[in-house]
């Protein structure tokens, strides 16, 4: 998959997922996780990091996670060491039982793109991800646009903060 930019994914008028080349078979007998032979379990941060995945592989999602959880990630990341949760399954939970997986996301997204469209287009990602992946049915995947990412904002971010002339000199 190639990495594109998050200046050329406002321009997108409706977002869509990343053709990935691979059908998904749910029906497959080999993707059974209960059989008579025993039982296959995943675990749910492993269904998180496949839906967080998946979620920003969509053009037009700039980042992932609610206000708290983008700030604790940035002081996480920043510490030496740390083991805490991935960045890939930020803004992400999920519930998994044996046979079936829900998931809840929370997004900012970029100006100038179709919320609805890009809300269809992150939810048939993370469905076809998740089932593919795991041979979980995903029942739900519920979505909140927590903040709206503006151009001017990345201009705020690299200087003091202000994004302005300073008022003292």
């Amino acid at each position: 998959m190639t990495d594109t930019t998050h200046a050329n994914r406002a321009d997108a008028a409706t977002p869509e997922p990343r053709e990935t080349g691979k059908s998904s078979n749910r029906n497959s007998a080999s993707r059974d996780l209960v059989t008579t032979n025993g039982r296959t379990s995943i675990a749910d941060h492993v269904v998180a990091k496949i839906a967080g995945m998946a979620a920003r592989e969509v053009g037009g999602v700039h980042q992932m996670g609610g206000g708290a959880s983008r700030a604790f990630g940035a002081v996480r990341d920043r510490i030496p060491g740390s083991t805490a949760t991935s960045t890939a399954a930020r803004g992400v939970t999920v519930e998994v039982g044996e046979r079936q997986a829900a998931v809840d996301i929370q997004l900012v997204v970029e100006y100038g793109v179709s919320i609805p469209d890009l809300a269809g287009a992150v939810r048939r990602n993370v469905i076809t991800g998740v089932e593919r992946m795991t041979g979980l049915e995903v029942t739900e995947v519920n979505i909140t646009v927590d903040d709206i990412h503006l151009p001017d904002d990345d201009a705020a971010d690299n200087g003091d903060g202000s994004g302005a002339e300073p008022r003292v000199q």
